[in-house]
């Protein structure tokens, strides 16, 4: 059943990604965004972390979740280290993500061409 929670949550993420596009002037840059956005009110709420509880890896795969790990790692920070701890536990959560996409579109890069 986790499978099936998970691909309905990624799913429905994907769905409304989709239904903002193509009935809206906004870009894909807009949309990654207000799922960031909307991860990062989700978690602050409390709400985003029973989505993973019910969902699992289908709701840690998509965008909103890194909105959920940008806010959660600050607030941990913040708890741990006072205001600076703000920054610190942001990116102490994310940091492997964010290294991975670096470094894989790097390799990327060398490997194919871009068009004209």
């Amino acid at each position: 059943m986790n499978y099936v929670h998970a691909f309905l949550f990624a799913g429905f993420v994907c769905f409304l990604g989709q239904l903002i596009l193509d009935n809206t002037k906004l870009t894909p840059g807009h949309v990654t965004t207000i799922f960031v956005v909307l991860g990062t009110l989700l978690d602050v709420f409390n709400v985003y972390d029973k989505f993973v509880l019910w969902a699992g890896g289908g709701a840690l795969v998509p965008i909103t979740s890194f909105g959920h790990m940008l806010i959660h790692g600050a607030m941990q920070g913040a708890g741990t280290y006072g205001f600076m701890g703000l920054c610190v536990g942001m990116f102490n959560l994310t940091s492997a993500g964010i290294m991975s996409a670096i470094v894989i579109s790097f390799f990327l890069s060398l490997i194919f061409k871009p068009r004209d």
